[in-house]
């Protein structure tokens, strides 16, 4: 197995994309827009990515986060909201904002558990800050740490029960970037201390099956490396302060917070400590360089990766999507 989770170019396989596939192995697939028509399409294009990986509990990733980040649009699935109405809600009454998060979180996961879908690239764990740029802004779920930790823990929990793995992003934390890091390179020079505040969700969730990195560069850690490519930020932050031992995975690979050739990122996220990384936008040249550069899965990498998934393994009868929707709604009307 290969350390790389890939995206793919349409809505149907090329004969490329499965040769390189079958050959490469990868531990997993991640889906967007451009993979995405129907119920029917999205079932037939998960299938058969299980039958070449030969795994029924292949990791088949998507962000549907809900509000400006969502691959799975309407009038074929449901509108979900944006993370910030349930920071809202728990201004008013916080137990309500958990359960709604909690039912809000079930409803996506059911969503996506119909198509083949199993791993979520949620919830955001990233602490709002006054003046940030706006690229976590709405889809965050508060300015204060215990709130989102409360808030996470619910999302994480709600798509479990519907048989979908949530991936807690972005660790160390996005929540004080001055810029996009789809764009360039932001550079946090915040303290240590005011750091802790960006760990603390990250750590009272630090079981969660699967996290995501961010490509932020933290001055007081490391003042060289984004934290994708940081070993001091992986082994000492994330692997020790923050105590996650779950599966590490990069963000995207071609984002432009990051330089030089594919092969060359690819095997910088790996040689840093991340389990797998993470290449999305489908580019089949850029698959194969990553390909070339990487070597086999480590075992540590490949047990993690197993924990995570076994976590979905029997998933619990929950209320039909419609009743959880109706719930989420009824919570948040009063917001």
């Amino acid at each position: 197995m290969t350390p790389l989770i890939l995206g793919l170019s349409g809505t149907r396989l090329t004969e490329s994309e499965r040769a390189l596939f079958r050959a490469a192995d990868p531990a997993g697939y991640i889906l967007f827009k451009r993979n995405v028509v129907d119920r029917a399409q999205l079932r037939a294009l998960t299938d058969e990515l299980r039958a070449i990986a030969g795994r029924a509990d292949l990791p088949i990733l998507i962000d549907q986060e809900g509000g400006r980040v969502a691959r799975m649009q309407p009038p074929v699935w449901p509108e979900f909201p944006r993370g910030e109405l349930f920071d809202a809600l728990y201004e008013i009454a916080p137990m309500s904002a958990i359960e709604a998060a909690r039912a809000n979180a079930r409803a996506i996961g059911l969503t996506l558990a119909e198509v083949g879908i199993t791993v979520d690239c949620l919830p955001l764990l990233d602490v709002r800050q006054p003046g940030a740029h706006d690229i976590i802004g709405d889809r965050a779920l508060g300015a204060e740490p215990l709130r989102v930790a409360a808030l996470g823990r619910a999302v994480i929990e709600g798509l479990r029960d519907a048989g979908v793995v949530g991936v807690v992003k972005h660790i160390p934390g996005h929540g004080r970037a001055m810029s996009d890091s789809h764009v360039e390179l932001p550079v946090v020079d915040a303290p240590l201390d005011q750091l802790e505040i960006d760990l603390a969700p990250f750590i009272a969730l630090k079981g969660a099956p699967m996290a995501m990195t961010a490509h932020v560069v933290y001055t007081a850690w490391d003042a060289q490396n984004c934290a994708t490519l940081s070993p001091r930020i992986i082994h000492d932050i994330i692997r020790g302060r923050i105590g996650f031992d779950g599966l590490l995975m990069s963000d995207d690979l071609g984002m432009h917070a990051l330089k030089g050739d594919f092969g060359d990122r690819a095997k910088g996220a790996i040689a840093a400590g991340c389990d797998v990384a993470l290449h999305c936008s489908g580019d089949f040249a850029e698959m194969q360089a990553c390909v070339a550069a990487v070597d086999d899965i480590s075992p540590e990498a490949c047990a993690r990766l197993d924990r995570a998934m076994a976590t979905i393994a029997s998933p619990p009868k929950i209320p039909a999507l419609a009743s959880l929707i109706a719930a989420r709604d009824a919570l948040l009307a009063v917001v």
